[in-house]
């Protein structure tokens, strides 16, 4: 029998009823019962462990049947009871999924039904599950601690700890626990790990008979340069982007703003006093501001970049419409012959002489991407089972496919896709033909990202080169993101929310001219109104986490 934690009206009722000393003692027995199954769910039974081999394939002798929730992203295969790789995997391990397919419009909703009484997986794949819901449900025990199933059934994943610290930090709960393995990008990997990145159009800038932008000043005058002179007689757009938020990334560590970089939200150390800064006050956020609405008033940034939809993006990108984009590899947004014009742009010095790139996302990119739940006969087995994705064997598997179906090895022996991958005898665009073979498309999944396996935008030639560029003036020492406790999540869904919500508000609105920087004592003022101080002693506490021992 499983026991239920009691709700509030329940207890009021319980002690209404019986009020004798047994009964209390009665009711303590059942509570430490409940702890007890909660805990002792990730011990595997003498069962399990008879039909388990501690290493190779298959991972079980007779074969066992596991139930998984996955996201299912609109770019990945429909339906993984029957595709090429878990086909393959199963006959490897002796391991049958049976897989419950969720959209993610409808997977928040589907996986809180689960949690709340209805019928449990044995695990969640790729569903996205956030630090929260991981302290939540695995207090609850419904989650089972995975500490030990890690040190006993995966090398793979242990490695990853072992060779980089932080990542165990970030993963561990704020009890101790650790309650699920994550979507990563290899540390390694610094072009997945910094995103969207700076590209210019060369032939215009030769056109033009400008040197390569190294300040503010003069990526302003690039951009003017465009307006004024059209150099690619097309009606050019000076900056392009889907929104301002790529642009304002690239230009933060200009004006000296988020120098403990991306994990540390909205705040950074005051470079006078090297105290906690909540930068979205600071004098040089507001000096950003002003320089951004300059852009934009002087039509140097697309007019439409707050409401335009992400497919006329992609059109204008393919038309060459763009001076100078904050995105993803030309080549492979833009196609070949637009997209070649483009180089990647280095840092920007600022009006003040800061020159850094602040956006470096954690190793750890999803913390919830594997969890085991307490339905769950072959914990053991099932930690073996994903652990493999961990190594480049299973990286390879994931990523690549098989060899002679869906990759090839080239003349120096590295991995890559066939002619059918690439060149869709259907017409179907690089990933919808992976995903006929292949889950990864979509992300959200548990394992590493690498250059060596994954080869994505990220990969690209004109990818690797602007993120070398870039890494001559990488931020040092970074943050990384923590997790909240309970009581630290219950406070920020209040006002935490709001001022994060507020900032991005108002940011929008000084860049348009919507709301004129005139005002910006009342918006500051309004800010430390909505309960800043407990905000940053919240936040604060918890990035000094990562430091204690």
């Amino acid at each position: 029998m499983r026991c239920q934690p009691l709700q509030g009206g329940e207890k009021m009722k319980f002690f209404k009823n019986y009020i004798g000393l047994g009964i209390l003692l009665s009711l303590l027995l059942l509570i430490a019962a409940c702890s007890k199954d909660s805990t002792d769910a990730e011990e595997p039974s003498d069962e399990e462990l008879d039909n388990l081999n501690e290493e190779g394939f298959p991972i079980v002798d007779e074969e066992i049947d596991l139930k998984f929730m996955a996201g299912q992203a609109p770019a990945t295969n429909p339906d993984w009871n029957d595709v090429m790789i878990f086909n393959e995997y199963e006959d490897m391990t002796n391991i049958n999924i049976e897989w419950e397919m969720v959209t993610h419009e409808t997977l928040e909703e589907k996986r809180n039904l689960a949690f709340g009484g209805g019928q449990l997986p044995d695990a969640f794949h790729s569903t996205s599950m956030g630090s929260p819901d991981l302290m939540k449900y695995g207090e609850q025990g419904l989650l089972i601690p995975l500490n030990d199933l890690i040190d006993d059934y995966a090398p793979n994943f242990k490695k990853v700890l072992e060779e980089n610290p932080e990542v165990e930090k970030i993963i561990t709960m704020p009890d101790g626990n650790i309650y699920s393995l994550p979507l990563m990008g290899d540390p390694d990997f610094l072009s997945y790990r910094i995103g969207p990145k700076p590209f210019i159009n060369k032939k215009w800038l030769d056109t033009l008979g400008m040197d390569m932008p190294e300040t503010t000043d003069e990526y302003y005058e690039y951009l003017k340069a465009v307006k004024e002179e059209d150099p690619g007689d097309n009606d050019g757009v000076p900056f392009g982007g889907p929104n301002t938020e790529s642009l304002f990334a690239y230009l933060k560590g200009s004006f000296g703003l988020s120098n403990k970089g991306s994990s540390g939200g909205l705040i950074d150390l005051d470079p006078e006093t090297d105290d906690y800064r909540f930068y979205p006050i600071a004098d040089e956020y507001k000096e950003l501001l002003e320089f951004m609405h300059k852009l934009y008033d002087e039509g140097l940034i697309e007019k439409n970049v707050f409401s335009i939809d992400h497919h006329q993006y992609l059109a204008n990108s393919s038309d060459g419409k763009y001076g100078s984009i904050v995105w993803y590899s030309p080549t492979q947004t833009m196609g070949e012959e637009v997209g070649s014009q483009y180089v990647g742009m280095p840092a920007l010095e600022g009006p003040y002489g800061d020159k850094e790139w602040v956006i470096v996302m954690d190793p750890v990119l999803g913390p919830g991407a594997f969890a085991i739940t307490s339905e769950n006969d072959y914990p053991a087995a099932t930690m073996r089972w994903i652990d493999y994705f961990y190594g480049d064997e299973g990286k390879e598997l994931f990523f690549m496919g098989i060899e002679g179906e869906t990759y090839e090895l080239d003349e120096d022996g590295n991995p890559e896709y066939m002619d059918h991958i690439l060149n869709s005898e259907d017409g179907l665009s690089y990933e919808e033909e992976l995903a006929k073979y292949l889950t990864f498309p979509g992300g959200g999944f548990p394992s590493v990202t690498s250059e060596e396996f994954f080869k994505g935008a990220e990969s690209s030639e004109e990818s690797l080169a602007s993120a070398d560029l870039l890494s001559e003036n990488l931020v040092e020492d970074p943050w990384v993101s923590m997790p909240h406790t309970k009581e630290e999540n219950d406070q920020l869904r209040g006002f935490g929310t709001d001022i994060e919500k507020y900032v991005e508000e108002m940011r929008e609105k000084f860049i348009s001219g919507d709301e004129s920087l005139d005002n910006w004592d009342h918006y500051v003022n309004e800010i430390k109104k909505m309960n800043l101080d407990e905000y940053m002693k919240i936040k604060t506490e918890t990035i000094e986490r990562q430091f204690e021992d």
